[in-house]
């Protein structure tokens, strides 16, 4: 355990760093939205291409990886559909306060995941951490947008909007990419190699203090009861469903814990851009996203030393 606390402490103080650097008078609001930019479209895409591209898929589970997580996803959604009544007629939570509840439930932080697991497990943390991106976020961009159109806009589902978010999404294009120089045998350049892990170094300290950068404390001092219900549901029951449906799939050993770490991930920072971009309610999604965040200090550890 004390292993496990003294491989997380360094991720969890970059993102109070970037909490603290914040309110300090360093840069404005647009000198960190470049930093973002810079980290979403550049460096992550950097990371996942090089760490996909040199990977040897052949040596992990992939596809009961995937398919595990696939799975897991797709029955939170059957949950909170099954839920929404329930919580509408008892909490009084709408349409837009649903898409929030949505995305607080089933996204994930890559950031906080991509590090993590390169802090436990090293270069096969990377790798497998890439595999679950490739295999979570176009479905949960889909899930996501839809939700919204259905709920939030109350438009009847449009194929575009989705297409195009799936489309603009780093994290998808760059999974592909990967993946497909590893499948081709492509040998990259020493030099192209040599510049892409530089970018790709530049991801992970940059995404930490992004995360922290982006809390919203004031929002979180008062949570409400449907912030509480979604954090529940997303960092304990989400990787308990991962956790099963894994094993039953015959996922094992480091594959197993990094797709329960990747499932135990508090929501995404871009939840609060996307909700308040297709008229979800932006400050429940703010209050669940830094509830989230600061409630996965215990819960990742707490998890990951259970699953151990």
């Amino acid at each position: 355990m004390s292993l496990l606390i003294s491989s997380l402490a360094p991720v969890f103080l970059l993102i109070v760093l970037g909490a603290y650097l914040k309110v300090m008078p360093l840069t404005d609001e647009a000198g960190w939205r470049g930093l973002e930019r810079a980290t979403y479209y550049v460096f992550f895409p950097a990371m996942i291409i090089m760490t996909l591209a040199k990977a040897d898929l052949g040596t992990v589970p992939v596809v009961a990886m995937g398919l595990s997580l696939i799975a897991a996803i797709l029955a939170m959604t059957v949950i909170l559909l099954v839920l929404r009544p329930v919580l509408a007629g008892s909490l009084g939570m709408d349409g837009p306060a649903f898409t929030s509840v949505f995305q607080g439930a089933t996204r994930w932080n890559s950031f906080v995941a991509i590090a993590t697991a390169g802090a436990l497990y090293g270069q096969l943390g990377l790798t497998l951490t890439a595999i679950s991106v490739a295999a979570m976020i176009p479905l949960l961009n889909v899930l996501a947008v839809v939700m919204l159109q259905r709920h939030a806009q109350d438009k009847p589902i449009v194929l575009g909007p989705t297409l195009k978010a799936l489309a603009s999404n780093p994290f998808i294009w760059s999974s592909v990419i990967g993946i497909i120089i590893n499948l081709s045998g492509l040998k990259l350049p020493m030099i192209a190699m040599r510049f892409g892990d530089i970018l790709g170094a530049a991801a992970l300290g940059t995404g930490l203090l992004l995360v922290g950068a982006g809390l919203d404390v004031k929002a979180a001092l008062k949570p409400r009861a449907i912030t509480w219900i979604t954090t529940a549901l997303k960092l304990a029951l989400m990787p308990a469903m991962v956790a099963a449906i894994a094993m039953a799939l015959g996922v094992d050993g480091v594959t197993l814990k990094v797709a329960i770490l990747s499932a135990a991930m508090p929501t995404a920072s871009g939840s609060y851009i996307l909700a308040r971009q297709m008229g979800g309610d932006a400050p429940l999604m703010a209050e669940i996203l830094t509830v989230q965040t600061l409630i996965a200090v215990v819960t990742i550890p707490l998890v990951l030393s259970l699953a151990g």
